[in-house]
Formats: structure tokens, C-alpha cells, sequence
């Protein structure tokens, strides 16, 4: 007989609900399914038989399982995972995963040049990373993932497959994950994905007779017809319906003699019934006692080891060569219970985790003490350093060997080795493992030392409460870290809090940071807390905080470049570039320039690339270029700065809009901010909601501007802090664009910040639209915003274009001519890299040039009228063709817009001079209002709106405007 069947029987309805998803996934809407069940009831086979679908047609396939050693190892899953995926030699370009290659890095080292630094949201890149690296694999030919046993995974694996669950419904992916009935996080998320109809929950049922019938032929090789009714009722009764316990009873029957085959059928002469456990332990104890001394030793071993073993570990353990092992191992009644691992060579594995358990149970406590001590003294021989996984599997044995000591020092070493690979939930749950072992220990200096390593876990978990609580016991006890230790940790709790917005607590920390260091501290050990402090103080109220904050950055910058404290410089210098932007853009490039020359020196590329990012603003906001963004962009790729990278893309997006390149913008925003949204990245998309805010704006779209803007706020930003973006680049440019100057100057006052350090107030319009607009609106100072071309905002080429433009208004009306036309000419260089804005300079200055009698125009007023009229933006052609005509310039006729039309009102005969009072109509304004932006009379526009009624059926003016609404953008 089999003493497994080849078949997967009574699952046929869960089968095919994965062969579908699987065809789903291929075809682009990938999906997750969870599969449920006690142990034994076939959820392992359900996913093998959803591999092999997989692997049939063609698809990628990745299989992982959870770790059941101990306490659960962070990405135990995930990385087997993807070691399956390169061992499986498909080619994939890894290099495709641009700066999420280096993310992975901390699962496949191999994968990473370099070290990808750490930062917030660390564990959301990686879950990215994962999601594009399955996106690579199953590109034109689908993807399945397979992660067993996730009742033992760790916190860190749930929450990437909680996110994946997240965002696989858009690629070719389909993920299957298998749970044992219990409570466990995997099952929590399970239970939460069906509710939110991201996911497929089959949970796995006890099989009926009929099945257990089918089962029991399969592995006796027989007709279900020949299977005797007793022996179906028995395996019924006594495995209660369970696949596996079926399996084991039936072989236990026959390996006893009462189930003989005998002219060519079975028979049955008696079945003895047992309870469910008895019936596992009493078949595994009776194959175990079927075993030779070594090789019953060899699987007691292997089952205080865990699920799997590796061959050299038993070899260690047990003194015999390699080929005594296999024989062992592959003898008839050893390999009923173990097998080579199929995923991962020279390893073996239990054919079930409940066997594996049984065979635990069958040993003697004391009998177990020896042995869990023997496994652990023989994986310090062969694993020195107890690398990877073994450092926690040593922690176990040693505590199921009554060395609680010796396990406390490996949770503790294991929980080091978690934080820094950014598993900070899973290395909370050992260094709290490592304290309740060393509850009673002598040693103070070991609990403190735990301690420590818990408060940074913590604070890196976001448990910011627990971790003050503990940091504080660390401050009154005797035996505890020494100053320079205490100092350090409280300097990482201050910045743990000021990345938390919890400003008090961190300014708390930093004063026990110095209390720990006293009065006579060296400033090397005082540097790091001053340069915490200052980007603390920056969330203080009143402007005289930054004589402060520059004050103890410069200390900390000169110091920690004489140590040297490479990192701490390089921090200090780039707050000090954000600092002095308020008052010189060249001393701020210079702080810059000097935190990346230390950054290169020292051989820190992620700090190198964070000081481009910013200089590569600078220059885009000094000449309008973005040639180093773009390079920022593309050394981020090649290093693994993932939010670096992120940064560079949101600031190339707002220049991309203000070059009037919606072509390229709309699709750069969507894509980076689909992206951050899934990483939390909380400030950048915010600021790319703004972007596409400005978009809206800049094409005079006021309806998609509002759409931005109002989710910008369901991001609970900080208003006033984006008021120069929100009211000067977007509503008062917006409003330039409807031809109502009266509703721009308002947006701009609303816009100042006075004393704002954020170089996005420099672009609020205070030192250049807002001079230009107060020019516009008649006869005044000859310097309409005195100081405004001073400071450093005034040299932004942004603002530079309105400035000049004002003074050329100015000159021409004051008779100038000549200097009018010098100074529009200048205007006109600094809009070059800006084609909305320059044509918008030319019809201002076209309208100011017209009355006053200098420069052409007419020629200026024509390219500004093509141009508007090519983009749709209607108000402003109107206006250029109002103002030709007053000039006597002969008018194109601009009727062949038609085809814009929506089809319902082209179908009513509405026609484009009707649409465009139509548009104008959804902001409720009156016929005078309208007739001032399209440059009718308010008779016309009467007539218009009269037609507009007749034509579309609507009862009045009010509900004509709402009926626009359905057509307007």
C-alpha cells in the first residue's frame, strides 16, 4: 500500500476556486485565497496541488512556510520565499527593481551593492519591494506565491502580506497561504481581507465517508468498491474526518495485520477504536519502535530540532557518516515520517508538522533535556557564530535544555540581529523573552543591558510609552548602562519622538540625554543631542527659535567634523542649508555642497544622495533646470535610496508643471504617488497632491484643482504650512487663467507667510506675481511691494519673469519705451523654460504694451493667443482676441473647436462661443462677470445663456448651471 495518496481527495469545489484565481492572475487581476483548517486536514496539499496548476501553465512560483522554532524568526517565510524564486533559475533582471533591489537586499544579500540605509517606513519599502519583485517575476505568464503555515509567522511577514493582500489586485499575482485554525495574527488578517472582499477564505472541512472511502483506495491501490464498509467506518469514526490521521490509522492497521490482503481484495477481521491523539501517538510510537537505536535517536533529534533539520547538523549530533545517515533516513519506516526537503538541499522534513509533534511526545522529559543539550552544543560546532537562523534555535534548545542563562544570551543577540534587519515588532517579543528568563538573575548589568536593547526595539515599533517607561528605569538603576550609553539611547528616543510629532517628549529626552552625560561632557559625546534638539525645536512656535537652532547646528556641524561623526555632520550641515535658504540661496548651496563632499568622503552614498536632492532643487528653483534632479533621480535608482528617490520625482513633478509639460507631469504624479500613498509616505504626498493641485491650475482646470486640493486635506496636512502652494501657485494662477485678476490678489494675500523658512513660500507670489498683479490694477508707487526684489526669493526665475515684467509695465507708463521693451525682453528669457507662464507674460504684457504705445503687441498678443487656444484654455485666447481686435488686427476665427465639444450638446447645436459661457456658468457668476472674461457684452452672453436653456431643455438659468456641471472639468 501508499502510505499517502497520490490524489487530493474531497477538495474538488476549493480546487477549483484556486485554478480560477490562478487564471485570473494571468490574466492581470491578481488576488489572494487563505486556506483554513486543523492540522492534517490538507491545507499543505490544497497549495501543492495550486503549485503544480501553477506550474503547469507556465507561472512563477515562490513557496515559503513559517518557522515553528521557538519563537517565530522575522521574515522566515518571506526569504525561503525568495530563495525559491533564484533557485529556480528563471531569468529575471533583478536590476529592474531599481532601488527595491536594495530593499530585498536585507532578505538576499546578494541583491544588495550596498547598504540601503535605514528610515521610517522601512518594513512598508520591503513589503513594496516584494510587490514589485513578484510583478517582475510573472510578467507575461502570472505569479503564484504559496506561504504555509503562517500561523507561525512573525509580525513583520503579516504585515508585507497584508500589504500585498493590499495591492495585488492590479498585477499577476496570486498569493495562497495556508493557516491552522487557532488564534494567530495570519488567521486575524484572513478573517479581515474576506470582510473587505480582498480575499478567498476556504476553510478546509472534515472529509465525508465517501471521501475517506476514496482516500483509503488510493493508498491501497484499489477500486473504492473494494475498500471493506468496517474499515470506512472505523477511519470515520477515528480520525474524525481528517486526511492525515486517516492515513496514519490505515497504515496502522495494516502494519498490525488486522487489514490483509489476500486474494486480490482486502479484508477486515477486526477494528479496535481509539480517541483522535491516541490514534497519532499510538501509529507514530508504533513506527518509531519499529526503528534501529541510531535511527530513532537520529528522528528524536530531528524533532527537538524543529519541522526540518539540516544532514551536517545530524551528522554532528550523532557521529555517523554521511552515508550510515541515509540509510536511515530513507529506510521504510523512517521514510514514512521524513523526507528530503524539496525546497532546500541536504535538509529533511517531517512529512507533517503533527509528526514531527507526536514524535516529541513520545520522549521522556528527561530524555528530552539530554537531547535538546546535545543539539545545541553540536550547532555551535557546526554553525560558529550561530549565524542566520540558528542564533534563536540555539535561545530554544538552551531553554528546553534548562539553560535558561545561555538562552537569554542568544534571544538577546537574536533580538539585536531582528532590530537591525528592521524586524522591530519580532525583536520586541524576544528581548521580552530575554527579560522574563533573566527575572531572578544576578547579573543587573545583563538586565540592563536587555533593557536597552528593548527601549530601541520599542521606539523603532512605534511603542514610544513603553519605551520612555523603560528608559526611565534605566536612569535609577545602580548597575545600568554607563553615561555615554544612557545619553545615546535617550538621543535615539528624541528623535524617535520628534519623527512621532511628540515634540514634548522629545525635548524630555533630550534633557536626560545631557542630565546622563553631565555638565563637563566632551563635545563629541554633546554633538548628536544638539543636532536632535534643533530639528526638534523646528515644531516650536515664534521665529527667534531659529537664532537657536542655527546657533547649536553650526556647534554640532563643527564638532562632529572634527571628531570626525561623519553622519551627524552631514545631518547638521543639511539642516543648516534648509536654515540659511531664508536669508542666501548661495550660502545655502553651500552648506549643501559641503554636507555631500562629507558624505563622499566617508563613503556614505544615502546622505550623499538626500544633499543632491536638495541642490537639485535649489537649482531648479534658482535657473528653472532640472538636469540634476534627473541625475538625483537616477543615482537614487542605482543606490537603494527608495525615498530619496521619491523626493527627487515630487520636486521634478512641480517643475514639470511649471515648464507647462502636463504631457509629462500627469503621468510622473500619478505614478509616484500611487507609490508613496502605499508606502505612507505622509509629507511627499502630500506635496504631489499639491502638484497635481497646481496641474489643474496651470491648465485652468479649476474643477480638478478643488478635486486635489480637497484630498490634499483628507491628509490632514498642515494647511498653513502649504498655504504658498495652495493659494499662490495654484488658486491665484488658476484664477490669472479665468481673467479674473480681482479673485488672484486675493488668493495671494492668503498665501504670505511672513519669516517662513520653507523655500515653497518663496513661490507664494510675494516677490513676483503679487508685485506684477498690484502693477496691474493702475497707477501707483512706482515700486508697488517695496523689498520684494530683495532677499533671496527674488532671484527664483519664477519669480524673476513677474518682477520684470512689472518693472516693464512701469517703464511703459511712465513713457519708457525703450526701457519697457528691454525689461519685457528680459521677462521673456527668465520664462523661457516656462511655456504657460511665458505666454502668459506675453498677453499681460501685450494688454500693457497696447494702451501704452511700446514694443509689438500684436505680435506678443497673437502667440499668446494660439498658444491658449491650443491648450483650452478659453478665457485668455478670448481676452487676446478682444484685445487684437482693439489694436485693428485682423482675428482668426476660432469656431473649429467643435470637435471638443461633449457629445450631448454638440448633438443639441449648442456651439463653442455657447460652450465656453457654458463652462463659465457652473461658477454661478453673473452675465457682467462672464462678459469680462470672455470679452462680450453682457447683452450677448444673455443671448447666449438664452439659447443654452432652450437648446439643453432646462428650466432656468440655477438649474442650467448644475446641468453644466455634468460636462464642465
Amino acid at each position: 500500500m501508499r502510505h499517502r495518496t497520490p490524489a487530493l481527495v474531497g477538495r474538488d469545489d476549493e480546487l477549483r476556486s484556486a485554478e480560477q484565481m490562478l487564471a485570473a492572475a494571468r490574466a492581470g487581476r491578481g488576488g489572494t485565497m487563505f486556506v483554513t483548517g486543523d492540522g492534517g486536514i490538507g491545507k499543505s496539499r490544497l497549495a501543492a496541488a495550486a503549485a503544480d496548476m501553477a506550474f503547469a501553465a507556465d507561472m512563477s512560483l515562490l513557496r515559503g512556510r513559517g518557522s515553528a522554532v521557538g519563537l517565530t524568526m522575522p521574515f522566515r517565510s518571506l526569504t525561503e520565499a525568495l530563495l525559491s524564486l533564484v533557485r529556480s533559475g528563471d531569468p529575471i533582471d533583478v536590476t529592474e527593481l531599481g532601488p527595491y533591489r536594495h530593499a530585498l537586499g536585507r532578505l538576499i544579500p546578494d541583491w544588495a551593492d550596498g547598504p540601503a540605509g535605514p528610515g521610517p517606513g522601512s518594513l512598508v519599502v520591503l513589503a513594496e519591494a516584494v510587490l514589485r519583485l513578484t510583478a517582475l517575476a510573472g510578467r507575461d505568464r502570472g505569479c503564484l506565491i504559496v506561504l504555509d503555515d503562517m500561523q507561525d509567522a512573525d509580525a513583520e511577514t503579516v504585515a508585507v502580506v497584508e500589504y500585498l493582500i493590499d495591492n495585488l489586485g492590479q498585477q499577476s499575482t496570486m498569493l495562497l497561504c495556508t493557516v491552522r485554525d487557532g488564534p494567530c495574527a495570519a488567521l486575524d488578517l484572513a478573517r479581515a481581507a474576506e470582510q473587505r472582499g480582498l480575499a478567498a477564505v476556504q476553510t478546509l472541512l472534515p472529509l465525508g465517508p465517501g471521501d475517506i472511502r476514496a482516500l483509503a483506495a488510493s493508498c491501497l491501490d484499489c477500486p473504492p468498491a473494494d475498500v471493506p464498509g468496517p474499515l470506512v467506518d472505523s477511519l470515520v469514526a477515528d480520525s474524525a474526518g481528517n486526511p492525515l490521521l486517516a492515513e496514519e490509522l490505515l497504515a496502522a492497521i495494516v502494519n498490525s495485520g488486522q487489514l490483509v490482503h489476500e486474494s486480490g481484495c482486502w479484508t477486515l477481521p477486526d477494528v479496535i477504536r481509539t480517541s483522535v491523539p491516541e490514534a497519532l501517538a499510538r501509529a507514530v510510537a508504533g513506527r518509531v519502535e519499529q526503528l534501529g537505536p541510531e535511527a530513532r535517536d537520529l528522528l528524536s533529534v530531528g524533532a527537538v530540532l524543529g519541522r526540518r533539520f539540516p544532514l551536517a547538523l545530524l551528522h554532528a549530533v550523532s557521529g555517523l557518516d554521511d552515508r550510515a545517515l541515509l540509510n536511515h533516513l530513507h529506510g521504510e519506516d523512517a521514510g514514512r515520517l521524513v523526507a528530503p526537503d524539496e525546497q532546500t538541499p541536504d535538509w529533511y522534513a517531517f512529512q507533517h508538522p503533527l509528526l514531527g509533534e507526536a514524535v516529541l511526545q513520545l520522549l521522556a522529559p528527561g530524555h528530552r533535556v539530554v537531547l535538546a543539550r546535545r543539539a545545541a552544543d553540536a550547532i555551535a560546532a557546526t554553525y560558529p557564530g550561530l549565524p542566520d537562523e540558528w542564533c534563536q534555535v540555539s535561545a530554544s534548545l538552551r531553554l528546553q535544555a534548562q539553560e535558561p542563562g545561555a538562552a537569554a544570551r542568544h534571544y538577546l543577540e537574536a533580538g539585536r540581529r531582528a532590530l537591525a534587519q528592521g524586524a522591530a515588532s519580532s525583536a520586541v517579543d524576544l528581548l521580552d523573552r530575554t527579560r522574563e528568563l533573566l527575572d531572578g538573575d544576578p547579573d543587573q548589568l545583563a538586565h540592563a543591558t536587555a533593557i536597552e536593547a528593548l527601549v530601541s526595539a520599542l521606539a523603532e515599533a512605534g511603542l514610544m510609552e513603553r519605551a520612555l517607561d523603560l528608559a526611565n528605569r534605566l536612569d535609577v538603576a545602580p548597575d545600568g548602562p554607563d553615561r555615554r550609553r544612557r545619553a545615546e539611547l535617550h538621543t535615539r528616543l528624541a528623535w524617535a519622538a520628534n519623527l512621532a510629532g511628540r515634540t514634548a517628549d522629545g525635548l524630555s529626552q533630550v534633557a536626560l540625554a545631557r542630565a546622563a552625560l553631565g555638565p563637563d561632557a566632551p563635545d563629541e559625546a554633546t554633538a548628536p543631542i544638539d543636532v536632535v534638539e534643533a530639528h526638534v525645536m523646528l515644531d516650536l512656535p515664534g521665529p527667534e527659535r531659529f537664532t537657536v537652532i542655527e546657533t547649536m547646528t553650526r556647534r554640532a556641524a563643527a564638532v562632529a567634523e572634527a571628531v570626525p561623526l561623519p553622519e551627524v555632520a552631514c545631518q547638521a550641515w543639511q539642516l543648516l542649508g534648509a536654515l540659511s535658504r531664508r536669508r542666501d540661496l548661495a550660502e545655502a548651496t553651500a552648506c549643501l555642497e559641503r554636507a555631500r563632499a562629507i558624505a563622499v568622503r566617508h563613503h556614505l552614498p544615502i546622505w550623499e544622495i538626500h544633499a543632491l536632492v536638495r541642490l537639485g532643487q535649489d537649482e531648479a528653483l534658482r535657473n528653472g533646470g532640472i538636469a540634476l534632479l534627473e541625475q538625483t533621480r537616477q543615482a537614487a535608482l542605482r543606490c537603494g535610496a527608495v525615498t530619496a528617490g521619491y523626493h527627487a520625482d515630487t520636486n521634478i513633478a512641480l517643475h514639470t508643471v511649471l515648464h507647462g509639460d502636463f504631457a509629462a507631469a500627469g503621468p510622473l504624479i500619478d505614478r509616484t504617488l500611487g507609490a508613496t500613498t502605499r508606502l505612507k509616505m505622509i509629507e511627499t504626498t502630500q506635496l504631489l497632491l499639491l502638484s497635481r493641485a497646481i496641474l489643474g491650475a496651470h491648465q485652468g482646470r479649476r474643477r480638478e484643482m478643488n478635486d486635489a486640493i480637497a484630498e490634499f486635506r483628507r491628509w490632514d496636512g498642515d494647511q498653513d504650512l502649504h498655504a504658498p502652494r495652495v493659494h499662490g501657485l495654484a488658486r491665484a494662477f488658476c484664477a490669472l487663467l479665468e481673467e479674473d485678476r480681482e479673485r488672484a490678489a486675493a488668493e495671494l494675500a492668503r498665501a504670505r507667510r511672513p519669516g517662513d523658512a520653507n523655500v515653497s513660500a518663496h513661490l507664494s507670489g510675494e516677490h513676483g506675481l503679487g508685485p506684477l498683479l498690484r502693477v496691474l490694477a493702475g497707477p501707483g508707487d512706482d515700486d508697488p511691494a517695496p523689498g520684494a526684489r530683495a532677499g533671496p526669493a527674488a532671484a527664483l526665475r519664477w519669480n524673476r519673469q513677474f518682477a520684470l515684467l512689472a518693472q516693464a509695465i512701469l517703464a511703459g507708463r511712465a513713457g519708457r519705451a525703450d526701457d519697457a521693451t528691454a525689461a519685457f525682453g528680459e521677462a521673456l528669457l527668465a520664462a523661457a523654460p516656462y511655456a504657460t507662464a511665458r505666454h502668459l507674460c506675453l498677453r499681460l504684457g501685450g494688454e500693457a504694451a497696447l494702451r501704452d504705445g511700446w514694443g509689438d503687441p500684436v505680435a506678443w498678443l497673437r502667440a499668446a493667443e494660439e498658444h491658449f487656444h491650443a491648450v483650452g484654455v478659453v478665457p485668455v485666447s478670448s481676452a487676446c482676441r478682444a484685445l487684437l481686435r482693439q489694436a485693428g488686427a485682423v482675428v482668426n476665427q476660432r469656431r473649429t473647436g467643435a470637435e471638443d465639444l461633449p457629445r450631448e450638446l454638440r448633438a443639441a447645436g449648442v456651439t463653442v462661443r455657447e460652450y465656453e459661457v457654458l463652462r463659465l456658468l457652473v461658477e454661478r457668476l453673473g452675465n457682467r462677470e462672464i462678459a469680462g472674461r470672455l470679452h462680450l457684452s453682457p447683452r450677448t452672453v444673455e443671448k447666449h445663456v438664452a439659447s443654452l436653456i432652450a437648446k439643453t431643455g432646462q428650466a432656468n438659468r440655477i438649474v442650467l448651471g448644475e446641468f453644466a456641471g455634468e460636462f464642465v472639468s
